[in-house]
């Protein structure tokens, strides 16, 4: 019994140095075809005459994170064009006014079941109830990252996995933005 209950706290001991050793590594990945990533970080046909790929390697590392906190778990960085008007939009919290020009966005509007719309995009309840939407359009010459979603942790209760859901990163809040409409959730029971 003594020798199995050493084995077992060995073996624990061994994954959870290796555990912090992975979860060490800050550099985070934009491209790995190994990874668990899913989906695809190309825009969706009806955007793509809008934007142009460009580099900026700091704007793709703030929009990714490591497994388990939410963020982009895959990215690529697009640029939109002169003359061009993308609408995008966001689920955000009314009791938080910064919140309203957050960083995350979506080419398409929510609809559906929330708890859907949350496991689609890594929302957990702690960051926003989810009650108010924006509608906006981009404004030509922003900078914003495309890419798939990552896992998150929002309690010991609940987990999202990664997602093939795109999200659309971007800072630069009502700076970026423009003709901006704002929409109150309803509670609606089935």
């Amino acid at each position: 019994m003594k020798k199995m209950t050493l084995l077992s706290l060995c073996i624990l001991s061994g994954c959870t140095a290796s555990y912090q050793a992975q979860t060490e590594q800050k550099t985070p990945v934009a491209y790995d075809a190994d990874s668990a990533c899913q989906g695809s970080t190309a825009l969706p046909d009806e955007f793509a005459r809008m934007f142009e790929e460009v580099q900026d390697p700091a704007l793709l590392a703030d929009a990714l994170a490591e497994p388990g906190k939410g963020k982009l778990c895959q990215g690529r960085v697009y640029q939109s064009k002169p003359g061009t008007s993308v609408t995008i939009y966001r689920a955000w919290n009314s009791t938080n006014p910064h919140s309203k020009s957050g960083q995350w966005w979506a080419f398409y509007q929510p609809a559906g079941d929330i708890e859907a719309y949350r496991a689609d995009y890594e929302i957990c309840y702690q960051w926003s109830p989810l009650d108010k939407m924006s509608q906006c359009h981009l404004k030509p010459g922003t900078k914003i990252v495309v890419g798939t979603g990552q896992s998150a942790v929002c309690s010991e209760y609940l987990t999202y996995p990664v997602s093939n859901k795109q999200q659309v990163f971007m800072t630069g809040g009502e700076d970026a933005l423009s003709d901006c409409q704002d929409f109150t959730g309803v509670m609606s029971w089935r």
